[in-house]
């Protein structure tokens, strides 16, 4: 028959002390709070990998950083994804990874690298100027979006205000460069699919 485990409370974790050894205090379900000596205390979830049947722990974070519902609630997570025959440590590598990704991705980093390798094809000063107009119109809005959050109607938007001023040549040239920019996400393998590659199609020729 299994061990019932009572729940911690928040006195309980909240006055546990350091010792002479590392030592745990369990919540149930996986959960410890694991004191350290120089006094520090860390969630740790405990679990079976789905595959390899392993036992092996999670960190949840600190305390009081991570509180006593906030570890449960990633424990509750967890739980779901070992259900599902996820391993929650890769699944939360992969979050990170995508976050990570996701911040160096933007399409201001990507405009700078489409400024690099236009420079090497045209005039640097035509490359120069056409940033300038990327500069003005599109990146206060767009510079710290990730690439792959970037749709149509986000630079139709953006756009809108420029047609409406009757400046459809810009509008023109802003929409070639942005596709550019795409294609350079979509090369590098950061995008797979450019739902921009039509935009122009939306605004009156010039």
């Amino acid at each position: 028959m299994a061990k019932t485990v009572t729940p911690l409370n928040n006195t309980q974790v909240k006055q546990a002390k350091p010792k002479e050894k590392e030592y745990t205090l369990s919540d149930g379900e996986g959960l410890q709070l694991r004191v350290r000596t120089n006094g520090s205390r860390i969630w740790v979830f405990k679990y079976t990998h789905p595959i390899s049947k392993k036992r092996t722990n999670l960190s949840f974070g600190k305390y009081p950083d991570v509180s006593i519902a906030q570890a449960r609630e990633k424990r509750k997570n967890a739980r779901e994804l070992l259900a599902q025959q996820i391993d929650p440590k890769v699944y939360k590598d992969e979050v990170q990874q995508q976050k990570k990704e996701a911040l160096e991705n933007t399409f201001g980093v990507l405009a700078e690298k489409w400024l690099e390798l236009k420079k090497q094809q045209v005039k640097p000063e035509t490359a120069e100027k056409a940033y300038q107009s990327l500069t003005k119109h599109i990146l206060p809005s767009l510079q710290n979006v990730p690439i792959h959050s970037i749709k149509p109607k986000l630079i139709i938007d953006i756009l809108e205000p420029v047609k409406s001023k009757g400046s459809l040549e810009t509008v023109k040239r802003l929409c070639r460069v942005i596709n550019e920019i795409m294609r350079i996400a979509i090369a590098s393998g950061i995008i797979e699919v450019n739902y921009l590659s039509d935009i122009t199609k939306l605004f009156p020729a010039p």
